[in-house]
């Protein structure tokens, strides 16, 4: 595992301590537009993702790494498609415990 540049798992409200940073989130893609990606956080907040190309053909969730700009967008690095099931109450709460009591445990 590279340790060399670190993200933080990042919902959408979680977003905002970190800009400037990298961070690592997954959203449910709503739409897709001139290179950018608007997706749905796992806490129910929008997110603009701007940047690398997504992958084509898009699926329903997507990993983005990459530069917290603002309390709602990304500069991507890079996009994953996490397929079209996923759990994002989970992710939502591996969030929370990554930025809480357990952050310890996360780099």
């Amino acid at each position: 595992m590279d340790t060399s540049s670190p993200s933080a798992f990042v919902n959408g409200a979680l977003l905002r301590r970190y800009i400037g940073q990298k961070v690592r989130t997954v959203v449910q893609v709503i739409g897709s537009d001139n290179g950018s990606v608007v997706g749905k956080s796992t806490d129910d907040l929008q997110i603009v993702v701007r940047g690398s190309s997504p992958p084509s053909p898009l699926t329903t969730y997507l990993e983005v790494i990459g530069i917290a700009e603002s309390e709602n967008a990304i500069r991507a690095e890079t996009l994953t498609n996490f397929g079209n099931t996923f759990d994002p109450q989970n992710y939502n709460e591996l969030c929370k415990l990554a930025n809480g009591e357990f952050k310890h445990l996360f780099i």
